[in-house]
């Protein structure tokens, strides 16, 4: 399985032109933020908190990307994942980020990592911006759209007003999931390779409510998931 961790991205299957027509994943929950997935295609994966000593595996299957993944991600080239970036990517603060790792059955620190999903709180507002990306060995499988509804259970649980992120425009795949969702197109100033895509989650009208610890899923959330969507 190969690492994905990019921003706003995701791969297109070949049997699957229409990234938003999921098919159905067989779902068990295992804990706080916690389930096992059996795919489609019948491959079993874990969804879970990403954690510190994923480090390692982030840095490892990073090399397993294409170019045009870490493009995608980066909006820039980037040859290796360094210990430093590895190492801010795992280790969340709670209290202002959330993250969700693909990973193969097996403890953390030991599964290779096949997608990630990650918000981060902008200080000082009540807005979140995300990042996604499924790789290609599980693409076509429905993890994107359930990733994506699990992060924004998280956010809504936290009681913000809005999540967002800069897409490259030619990032169909992405941009189609995001219409699927809900999300709106924007435009970025400056920029005219990027669509900013936005999610409001509470209306101006709204009176903000005190972040609550329990998604809407049912599940309480981690105290450890983020990483950030640099």
């Amino acid at each position: 399985m190969a690492m994905l961790d990019a921003r706003m991205t995701t791969t297109p299957s070949a049997r699957r032109p229409n990234a938003t027509a999921a098919p159905r994943l067989t779902r068990e929950r295992l804990g706080v933020w916690r389930e096992r997935l059996v795919l489609p295609n019948g491959r079993e994966v874990w969804v879970r908190p990403i954690e510190p000593c994923d480090a390692d595996a982030l840095r490892a299957s990073f090399r397993a990307l294409s170019p045009e993944e870490v493009r995608l991600r980066f909006q820039a080239p980037l040859r290796e994942m360094s210990a430093d970036m590895a190492q801010r990517l795992t280790s969340i603060d709670p209290a202002t980020g959330f993250a969700l790792a693909v990973t193969e059955p097996l403890p953390p620190g030991e599964a290779l990592i096949g997608g990630v999903v990650r918000a981060s709180i902008v200080p000082g507002t009540r807005h979140a911006e995300f990042a996604i990306i499924v790789g290609r060995p599980l693409a076509g499988q429905g993890l994107g759209l359930h990733l994506m509804r699990r992060l924004i259970h998280w956010c809504r649980a936290r009681r913000l007003d809005a999540v967002f992120g800069d897409v490259l425009v030619e990032n169909e795949a992405m941009l189609k999931l995001a219409d699927a969702l809900g999300f709106e197109r924007r435009h970025v100033p400056g920029d005219h390779g990027l669509v900013r895509i936005e999610l409001t989650l509470r209306r101006n009208d709204e009176t903000p409510a005190t972040p609550s610890a329990t998604d809407p899923a049912g599940d309480t959330a981690s105290t450890r998931g983020h990483e950030a969507a640099g």
